[in-house]
Order: C-alpha cells, then sequence, then structure tokens
C-alpha cells in the first residue's frame, strides 16, 4: 500500500530511522517559520527578488537536465564530477546573493523542483521531493544568509575601522565568499548519500539501503561540491557588483 508512488518502507535493513528524519525535518520547518514570520514572509520579496528566483530556478533546470546532460555525454560516468549538479549550485548561489533574503534558497528549490516535475521527472513521489530539496539545499543557503545577517559572501560587509582601505576591505569580501562557499559546497554534498540514499529512496522503493555505497559517494561528492561552492561564491560576488545590488 502507497501513496503516489510512495511505499513508505521504514523497516528496510540499515535504513536511518524515521524519528530522526522526522525531527531533522520538524525543526527545519520550525526554523522556516521563524524566520519567515520574523523577516515578513513573501511579503519582504520584492518583485524583483521573485523574478530574480523565477529565473533562476528556470535556468537550473535547463542547465541540470538539458544542457549539463548534454555536457555529462562527454565526460568519463563517474560519481566525482557531477556537471548538471554543480551548475544548479551555482545557479542558486547567485540567486541567493542577489536577493540575500531568508527564504530565497528554499524558495529557489522549491520552484526548481515543480518545474523538474512539469518538464522532466512527473509528479510520481510528490510531495516528498518538494520538502526534501526545499528543507536541505535550499534550507542551508538561507541558514547561511540568516548566520550572515544578509551579507551573503561578504556582499555588503565593511571592516570595522577599516572600511576606507578598499584593498583590505575587497580581500576581506572574497575571503569570506571563499569560506561560505566551501561550506555550502560541502554542505550540499550531504544530503543525497544521507538523505536520499539513507532514507528517503527506501522510503520510496524499498531496498535495503548500500552503506559502504553512500560512504564512497559522500567521499566522491564532497571535493568536487567544494571546489564548486567556492567557484559559485566568488561568481556571485562579481555578478552582484556588476549589477550595483
Amino acid at each position: 500500500m502507497g501513496f503516489n508512488g510512495i511505499t513508505g518502507a521504514v523497516n528496510e535493513p540499515g535504513e536511518i530511522p524515521w524519528e530522526i528524519v522526522v525531527i531533522y525535518f520538524a525543526l527545519a520547518l520550525l526554523f522556516a517559520f521563524y524566520y519567515g514570520k520574523k523577516s515578513g514572509g513573501l511579503k519582504a520579496f520584492t518583485t524583483l527578488d521573485l523574478v530574480y528566483i523565477g529565473i533562476g530556478a528556470a535556468f537550473a533546470v535547463v542547465w541540470e537536465f538539458y544542457i549539463g546532460s548534454f555536457i555529462g555525454r562527454f565526460l568519463p560516468s563517474t560519481p566525482f564530477i557531477g556537471v548538471g549538479f554543480w551548475g544548479r549550485m551555482v545557479i542558486v548561489f547567485i540567486v541567493a546573493a542577489l536577493v540575500r533574503k531568508v527564504g530565497s534558497g528554499m524558495l529557489t528549490l522549491f520552484i526548481f523542483d515543480l518545474l523538474s516535475d512539469i518538464f522532466h521527472y512527473g509528479f510520481g513521489g510528490e510531495p516528498m521531493f518538494f520538502i526534501y530539496e526545499s528543507l536541505t539545499y535550499g534550507l542551508f543557503v538561507d541558514i547561511m544568509i540568516a548566520i550572515t545577517g544578509g551579507k551573503l559572501f561578504g556582499i555588503g560587509y565593511v571592516p570595522k575601522g577599516n572600511g576606507d582601505n578598499i584593498q583590505r576591505a575587497t580581500m576581506l569580501t572574497t575571503v569570506l565568499a571563499v569560506v561560505e562557499g566551501g561550506i555550502l559546497g560541502f554542505l550540499w554534498a550531504i544530503p543525497d548519500p544521507i538523505f536520499y540514499d539513507g532514507f528517503i529512496g527506501p522510503f520510496i522503493y524499498a531496498y535495503a539501503p548500500n552503506w559502504a555505497k553512500i560512504t564512497f559517494h559522500l567521499e566522491a561528492f564532497i571535493p568536487g561540491d567544494v571546489v564548486f561552492g567556492i567557484i559559485a561564491s566568488i561568481l556571485a560576488l562579481r555578478i552582484v557588483k556588476a549589477v550595483g545590488h
């Protein structure tokens, strides 16, 4: 018995206990509601913000499923290389840098999932994938925006007492972008191996997780995602400066 293609298996050997998954997503939802209420929710987003989010989400779909997929045909088939996924990461980071409001990450991933279902996957397994992608990849970006007080990737950061030293301010901003981009890249490497392969896949399709494969995927994803997280943050920094935000 299932719902919309979801079997609902919770006792597969090696599967992450459902209680842990529920606690994570419950806390993630609490964060989303708390900061949404604190920052004014969707009302805080300007029309321009929503345009950036919509265009970014649409372009991420085009990149991941069409352009990235085409480029991937000319590269070795290995979990160490994820052209489509890296492109999505770069686009989402640029959108988040342009908007810099808590919720922009989750909203971008939500629209990305909606468009992905319409043009690529279909809606089997929903609403689980809306919850999964928005409250992992999107939430990580929003937490970074909250922690930095809206100065994601050092954008808008002015060093105390030396704000007039342009060279030093530029260097510190670049360092912040590299550190934050690297941390976000690391975090983006975790959901697929841990949440998807360790719980959501077994939950939907009722198979036993392979933890050797999960560990290997973690080790394979982290280096590339960290490098592209840094590249994405630097690109986002330059684009925001060029746009004049």
